[in-house]
């Protein structure tokens, strides 16, 4: 408990949007463009109704392989996503820089929210490339396409899934990337085997999630994964560990290919502060 509340005190004296975005999961409702900032949406009846809803579903499937699921981020906390801190904080152009990302190249932002890697990753693909930015909220998406837009960004496929379909083609993507998305998957194991199916014979998905070893990343516990039982996961539904990167300020980067693919797999090295 102890442990908890020093926690809890450090997300609210280092890292206040965190406390927007889980009040944005916890609290599902309608908002405005204009209120997708760091403010959490209102409390309001029809949003406690709608949670109240989604409860039972929730409840069916609230673990996997010993991991509690946690909630979908709700769009109105994408502000969060796009915080003027969020470079310094978690450093995303090195993670990108770690990655095997090749023009021409046809990768995939799962998860991809507003679009905060779909920008960079069209840049790197570039105009003979290929990005699909897959999410399950179509607001999400119309905020990606309000961003890309003025960009001219004309390489970035917008795809809305549900909780039926991924989005994902078959043996189309040299990469799959997830950035704070794996541990909210409500189906996990259907998800890995429709990525699985997606990628090219040697292509990768690459899991980015808050480290649980480290007490210093100022994030809730049910919002980080600690390595190992992302492996554990991962490898129960046919992938194997190639390649990892531990330079990033607060989150670990666990790169995978399918079980049966040409590249060697590697031990995992664990973390160490």
């Amino acid at each position: 408990m102890a442990r908890s509340t020093a926690l809890l005190a450090c997300v609210l004296q280092r890292c206040r949007p965190a406390v927007f975005l889980l009040l944005g999961m916890l609290m599902p409702g309608p908002a405005s463009h204009a209120q997708q900032t760091q403010s959490p949406p209102a409390d309001d009846a029809e949003g406690n109704s709608q949670l109240a809803d989604l409860a039972p579903a929730a409840r069916e499937r609230h673990e996997y392989m010993g991991r509690t699921i946690a909630p979908t981020m709700h769009f109105s906390g994408a502000g969060w996503l796009t915080r003027p801190t969020r470079d310094e904080e978690e450093e995303p152009l090195k993670l990108l820089n770690a990655l095997p990302i090749k023009p021409g190249q046809t990768v995939c932002d799962f998860g991809c929210g507003n679009g905060f890697h779909s920008l960079q990753l069209a840049k790197r693909v570039g105009p003979s490339g290929l990005v699909y930015a897959i999410d399950i909220q179509p607001e999400m998406l119309e905020l990606l396409r309000e961003r890309t837009g003025p960009r001219g960004l004309e390489n970035i496929k917008p795809v809305l899934a549900t909780e039926q379909e991924s989005g994902l083609p078959p043996a189309t993507f040299d990469l799959v990337l997830m950035v704070d998305v794996y541990h909210e998957l409500s189906s996990p194991a259907e998800v890995l085997a429709a990525v699985r199916k997606s990628l090219k014979p040697d292509g990768r998905l690459v899991l980015v999630e808050f480290r649980e070893e480290d007490e210093e990343v100022p994030i809730l516990p049910l919002h980080k994964m600690s390595q190992p039982q992302v492996v554990k996961e991962l490898e129960a539904n046919e992938f194997k560990l190639v390649a990892q990167f531990d330079r990033l300020p607060w989150q670990h980067v666990l790169q995978f290919t399918r079980s049966d693919s040409s590249q060697p797999a590697i031990s995992l090295r664990p973390w160490r502060p």
